[in-house]
């Protein structure tokens, strides 16, 4: 799996019956995150990637998810059985809910729910989780010698994050914006068009040369204004 640059990989997601997230692993030798982790029955995945770029699984040291829906936290479970040490570390509004065991935002709809636990076998309180860090949001992360800030940016769902690393003008924006002028839907539980522009545009005031969605193609050099455009692009919808 590529190395984006020194201190960030990157784990492409592996679509099926419904989308896999990409997994991005930053920091450097003795201290490593994960940022989401992925799809139901992509753990073995996940975790050979991380053999093949040659990071030992003693070096990481926690997950930290950009938000909480099936796609990006459904194989956590079959992570941490190998990795039994690993933090869970979500956004304070996505937290309580998934300590409450309140998968609405985990599924997103009611007939998704009973879709996705028929297709996997899913059962209430699998996605009930211990949370170790309750991030809110303006907080500097020091992460394996990385300073990356957080950003709350809420509208996909209500306790998104986006990770930023200033020096090299790294985004991790989850789902909320990707390559291509497109955005993260807006129609789940906890979403809200009004709440997706104002994060779009708080994005697009940060200056971003290397993109790293929660899927699809990853961009680097990102053309000056991207997302502010995207976030025109979309404005008529998102009222």
């Amino acid at each position: 799996m590529p190395e984006v640059t020194k201190g960030v990989f990157f784990i492409p997601g592996q679509d099926e019956f419904i989308p896999d997230s990409h997994v991005y692993v930053i920091g450097n030798p003795g201290d490593y995150s994960i940022v989401d982790a992925g799809l139901m029955g992509k753990g073995g995945y996940k975790l050979q990637s991380l053999e093949k770029m040659g990071i030992r699984k003693e070096e990481i040291k926690r997950v930290i998810m950009t938000h909480t829906h099936l796609d990006h936290i459904g194989c956590l479970n079959e992570i941490r059985r190998q990795m039994d040490w690993l933090e869970l570390w979500v956004h304070e509004k996505e937290a309580a809910p998934l300590e409450e065991g309140d998968e609405r935002t985990v599924y997103g709809m009611d007939m998704f729910k009973g879709m996705c636990q028929m297709q996997y076998g899913l059962k209430p309180g699998d996605f009930k989780f211990k949370v170790d860090r309750k991030l809110q949001g303006g907080e500097t992360l020091e992460l394996g010698g990385m300073s990356w800030e957080v950003f709350h940016i809420p509208g996909h769902s209500a306790g998104c994050i986006a990770l930023y690393y200033r020096p090299e003008k790294i985004l991790i924006p989850g789902d909320t914006v990707y390559a291509d002028f497109s955005i993260g839907r807006f129609d789940l539980h906890g979403a809200e068009a009004k709440a997706l522009m104002d994060s779009l545009q708080r994005l697009g005031e940060l200056d971003v040369d290397v993109l790293l969605p929660g899927h699809n193609r990853i961009v680097k050099g990102v053309s000056p204004g991207y997302i502010k455009k995207t976030a025109a692009q979309w404005g008529p919808y998102l009222k």
